[in-house]
């Protein structure tokens, strides 16, 4: 076999052969050959290399709690295995968006490792200052949880549907006070959801004043959300809340009130960690399609070569899993 036909094999080119393919691979095996991603860079080649970028803020104050890592496994999970499909490898580095020295740190970033795509997590998808600085050095990049406009491939959970699907969830086990703990303004999908939780409520002619609280996805914050809502002489018979931990919370302030879930109070959650299928009573969730849409990320990013790029947001759907923390309306106050 010629040199040619090994390189083709080792940068995985197209139109090389099964048969010859297997041959070269089964050399490189014997041989224990690992390509020098040095010399491939040098060349111009590719790196084989997608980087995710996560919020060092939040990701690092949830690990330091031991909660809430769930995002950044199951990125690993979507991402990781389909990069290892096709020859390449993923890193995760943590940016804060926030940090007056983020352009800086991100360049010295990406001249380090010469990744051959970036896959943005939100806040980071829709940061203008980010998303202009990959345009500019003409890196593709995929931007998850983003609507906006401009460079980059977007993709999102379904944020909207979800919630939509979680309130009619509700609605057809007759409640009518629902109340939803959504998460903070800076995060698009904070909006999301609680647009859908809005269009199912008003498509039911029922209202949503003082139903809505804020968080921000923290246990802490889910406990003041939950409270006030709870407290309220009208309170509601169901609440959604935007996170598991804001789930977890609103649990807590449930039992001290002396409520039963789900006779006294329904309870929907955000994410499907596992723990939600641990407490008692089980959370009922939507289940957030983490890894398949990061996967979705990393297949275009990987052919962004060999297939045109999508113009329009891909909308990756979640689903609703129904545990034993919803139940009927209690009869006593009729919803």
């Amino acid at each position: 076999m010629s040199l040619q036909t090994v390189s083709r094999v080792i940068n995985n080119e197209p139109n090389v052969r099964p048969e010859m393919k297997e041959r070269v691979q089964a050399s490189i095996d014997r041989l224990g050959y690992v390509p020098s991603i040095a010399a491939q860079r040098m060349s111009g080649s590719r790196s084989y290399l997608i980087l995710a970028i996560n919020d060092r803020e939040r990701t690092i104050a949830d690990w330091r709690e031991r909660i809430g890592t769930d995002w950044v496994d199951q990125m690993l999970l979507g991402g990781m295995l389909t990069c290892a499909e096709h020859g390449y490898r993923m890193m995760v580095e943590l940016v804060d968006t926030h940090n007056d020295h983020v352009e800086r740190e991100l360049s010295a970033m990406i001249a380090a490792l010469q990744p051959d795509g970036v896959i943005l997590t939100p806040p980071h998808s829709e940061n203008p200052l980010i998303t202009g600085l990959l345009a500019k050095r003409q890196i593709s990049f995929a931007r998850i949880s983003s609507l906006e406009p401009g460079p980059g491939i977007r993709l999102t959970l379904d944020d909207d549907g979800s919630a939509r699907k979680a309130t009619e969830h509700l609605i057809g086990l007759g409640h009518t006070r629902i109340a939803l703990i959504a998460g903070p303004e800076e995060y698009s999908l904070s909006g999301w959801r609680i647009d859908g939780w809005l269009r199912a409520m008003q498509d039911a002619g029922l209202a949503t004043d003082g139903l809505c609280e804020r968080g921000d996805f923290s246990f802490e914050s889910g406990l003041k959300a939950a409270r006030r809502l709870l407290d309220s002489p009208d309170r509601p018979t169901a609440i959604i809340a935007s996170s598991d931990q804001m789930s977890l919370a609103t649990l807590e302030v449930a039992r001290d009130l002396e409520l039963e879930i789900p006779r006294d109070l329904s309870l929907v959650s955000f994410d499907n960690t596992p723990i939600v299928k641990f407490t008692q009573p089980a959370l009922t969730a939507v289940d957030q399609p983490i890894a398949e849409t990061i996967s979705r990320a990393v297949e275009l990013l990987i052919n962004q070569d060999k297939i045109a790029m999508p113009t329009e947001p891909i909308n990756v759907e979640g689903s609703l899993v129904e545990r034993a923390s919803t139940g009927p309306v209690p009869a006593a106050n009729g919803g």
